[in-house]
């Protein structure tokens, strides 16, 4: 199969933690998710939430794990683009789905995403990376941030929420024989960090490591609605490796389907994507 990236783009990706990849996903597939997303607000999963407390406010929402359940998710997951460019940017041979997951904000909502890295909020371990991929154009300003480098620092941090406050939801520490520490307090220490944003154009995508910080850094208040839609997936070798408590809600989900501390990040929940033939 044809290679989708450049030397460039990949050695971005390990050297950064994050990378910008332009225009590899077609109209149809944003239309395509965007339908998933209208499907999913209307019968959400028992995952759904809205992150603003104030019911009468423009909200902010999110739901994962759903792409069993709508057939534009399951579309997307398994004939998309997405798995052979994560299988570059990892130089993997095998791509297991791990989560995907959608946000969505309407217009005027004051809520957004919190400073934090994927890796320490459920119950995952091994090499993997996330798309975000944005379903209309957005700005620098009005996107995601992620702090260059921060994949590399050998740090676990605790699991902050996105329901408004960003409340914590540990003590800093050792868990499970892990040490956890608190995110740093990024927006007010900007000049302390080196940040990757990008303009985005309708089927531009970031890919990043899911140990890399990100999150809102301009905290723009949207004049339209928003669609953000990502996927983490692995590279062969990542497990299940039970983190914190914080994770015990997620983790009952896996263990209803017969998931076990130490296996596989395989099977029913996180099927194959692609194999490098």
């Amino acid at each position: 199969m044809k290679q989708l990236l450049n030397k460039d783009e990949i050695s971005n990706f390990k050297r950064d933690g994050a990378v910008l990849i332009k225009g590899k996903f077609a109209k149809e597939w944003i239309e395509g998710l965007r339908r998933g997303i209208d499907e999913d607000i209307k019968n959400p999963s028992p995952r759904f939430v809205r992150h603003t407390i104030d019911e009468n406010a423009p909200g902010y929402y999110e739901d994962f794990w759903t792409w069993d359940l709508y057939k534009d998710f399951k579309e997307f997951v398994f004939n998309s683009p997405t798995a052979k460019i994560a299988s570059e940017l990892l130089g993997a041979k095998k791509i297991n789905l791990v989560m995907d997951n959608w946000f969505f904000r309407e217009a005027g909502s004051k809520s957004g995403a919190p400073f934090h890295h994927d890796i320490s909020y459920f119950d995952f371990e091994g090499s993997m990376c996330v798309l975000w991929l944005p379903l209309e154009p957005v700005t620098k300003k009005e996107g995601i941030a992620w702090v260059k480098g921060s994949h590399l620092w050998d740090k676990l941090f605790i699991r902050t929420r996105f329901q408004e406050g960003h409340p914590v939801d540990h003590q800093a520490g050792v868990v499970n024989g892990k040490n956890y520490d608190i995110t740093p307090d990024i927006l007010n220490n900007k000049d302390d960090y080196e940040f990757l944003q990008w303009d985005l154009e309708l089927g531009d995508c970031v890919f990043f490591d899911m140990r890399t910080l990100h999150g809102s850094l301009s905290q723009v208040i949207p004049k339209k609605d928003v669609h953000r839609y990502t996927l983490r997936m692995a590279k062969e070798g990542a497990m299940v490796e039970y983190r914190g408590d914080w994770a015990l809600d997620e983790r009952m989900m896996m263990e209803a389907n017969g998931y076990q501390n130490g296996d596989d990040l395989s099977g029913k929940m996180f099927p194959t994507l692609y194999k490098n033939q």
